[in-house]
């Protein structure tokens, strides 16, 4: 299977926008992360940060889907 620069540009754009949430996730993880355990405003981050994730995943889908026409 032979990678074209449309398909690359996708690998890359996609990546980019996981490795942006996982690091959320650790930064929040550091952050929201008391002596008892997780805070529990930690659990509003990591709502914040998924719902992040998904408007960002569909506003790179629509960016990608605009860009091959």
């Amino acid at each position: 299977m032979e990678i074209d620069a449309e398909l690359r540009r996708q690998i890359v754009a996609s990546l980019f926008a996981v490795g942006l949430f996982l690091v959320s996730l650790v930064a929040i993880g550091v952050v929201f992360n008391g002596t008892d355990g997780f805070d529990p405003t930690g659990g509003f981050a990591l709502v914040g940060a998924l719902a992040g994730f998904i408007l960002l995943m569909a506003a790179v889908g629509f960016g990608l889907a605009r860009a091959g026409d």
